[in-house]
């Protein structure tokens, strides 16, 4: 029988001339890869359709081979096509993505990585990228995964401290509206740096391009 999910697509690469493997990640089966075959054809249901970044209700049938499955039917609810006209919104999506990745199973349920994913795609849409989302994002992430050291360090200023408390509670529409200045963004990164490289022997790549903490010249004032 037929699978049914909510997915965001993370990633597609060529399979033969004519199909493509599309990567997903969702809620209910996880991370998962399925195969759209006659993808690249010109008349295909699915051109058009597989993109980086849409969110799609799709449907798929498991292969009992193989963690390579038969891509469906799917039905595309957003687009996310703010992402594909700013590369600093695009990298910051792109950077994230790969930290899910690097930090989760294949096929394992991910209720909340993928809520905190499509939120801050939310985001990105209607606001500038800024570093305050990947530390918000990556803070979330090891908080889901029970592995996010506390916040509150003599090494952590409380202007820092309370920033990042902001951070864990507040949602995606709230977070948007933070400004960090460069002290704190600094501040934070540190913190952040020390506790990802404790538990993952390598950081996915992009993430300086993907937090580009502006020079003295350019930061606002913190706010919010």
């Amino acid at each position: 029988m037929d699978e049914r999910a909510t997915g965001l697509i993370v990633r597609t690469r060529l399979l033969t001339e004519t199909s493509l493997i599309v990567h997903w990640l969702t809620a209910e089966a996880g991370r998962i890869a399925t195969v759209a075959k006659g993808a690249r054809r010109p008349k295909s249901a699915f051109r058009g359709k597989l993109d980086l970044f849409h969110l799609a209700e799709f449907s798929f049938q498991r292969s009992v081979r193989s963690d390579l499955h038969t891509l469906k039917e799917l039905v595309v609810r957003d687009s996310h096509s703010a992402l594909r006209q700013d590369l600093s919104r695009l990298r910051q999506a792109s950077y994230c993505t790969a930290l899910i990745e690097l930090a989760t199973e294949v096929e394992t349920p991910l209720a909340v990585p993928f809520q905190q994913l499509a939120g801050l795609l939310d985001c990105l849409q209607t606001r500038p990228a800024q570093p305050a989302l990947v530390f918000a994002f990556e803070l979330k992430l090891l908080q889901e995964l029970g592995i996010c050291p506390p916040v509150r360090s003599p090494t952590v200023s409380p202007g820092t401290t309370a920033a990042m408390r902001y951070f864990l509670r507040s949602s995606w529409a709230s977070l948007g509206l933070l400004q960090l200045t460069i002290a704190q963004a600094m501040e934070i990164n540190r913190f952040l740096l020390q506790a990802l490289s404790g538990h993952f022997h390598r950081l996915p790549q992009g993430r300086d391009s993907a937090i580009r903490i502006p020079s003295a010249e350019q930061s606002p004032r913190a706010s919010g």
